[in-house]
């Protein structure tokens, strides 16, 4: 699998990968067990990842890492879109979201942004793409995934901040596109400096 290690803040580690040979799953793990293995110093024999119970619908289930019997204390996000997957690497209890989208995204995806955005209807399919995956990593973020309504998520004028309005907390957003993959990371910026 080609992989792409991408510049996160100080904390987190990302790998984008794509492989049309391997599926999501396959993707996902691989590249969790890469980012543990480059933390840890560890082979990738030695990891071990288990999947969370699928809650209900619009959950993302959660990744964990084990090495031996002890549960490692990571958060382990990924998101997936065609032959690509990205994987982010955090300390334990630092709200994590990330989106991935092909740069050439199709008239059946920019409809769907359309519907949701919260942009003006003359931007361009570049600025759609962007807004999207911004939406789409906070959502992730904040945790409730699908249960969010994309509509509800709010982005600061520049898209560096976003947040849901129901709760005291925003996220950094962070451009880390590369090699035709538009991939945005959400993480915790701590909550609210004054109400909006």
């Amino acid at each position: 699998m080609e992989t792409t290690r991408l510049s996160a803040p100080d904390g987190i580690d990302t790998l984008l990968g794509v492989d049309a040979g391997r599926s999501e799953h396959e993707r996902r793990h691989f590249l969790a067990r890469e980012l543990i293995a480059m933390r840890l110093e560890a082979a990738h024999r030695d990891i071990r990842l288990r999947r969370e119970e699928p809650g209900p619908f619009g959950y993302q289930t959660h990744l964990f890492a084990m090495v031996g019997d002890d549960e490692l204390p990571f958060v382990i996000k990924a998101a997936s879109r065609g032959d690509a997957t990205v994987v982010g690497l955090a300390d334990l209890g630092v709200p994590l979201g990330l989106d991935v989208r092909s740069s050439r995204v199709t008239e059946r995806d920019l409809s769907e942004i359309r519907r949701h955005s919260h942009l003006l209807p003359e931007a361009d399919d570049d600025e759609l793409t962007q807004h999207w995956t911004r939406v789409a990593a906070v959502r992730e973020a904040d945790g409730r995934g699908a249960r969010v309504q994309p509509e509800h998520v709010r982005l600061d004028p520049v898209s560096s901040t976003g947040w849901v309005p129901d709760r005291r907390i925003h996220y950094r957003l962070v451009d880390l596109s590369r090699d035709g993959w538009t991939v945005t990371l959400a993480y915790s910026a701590g909550p609210f400096a004054s109400e909006r």
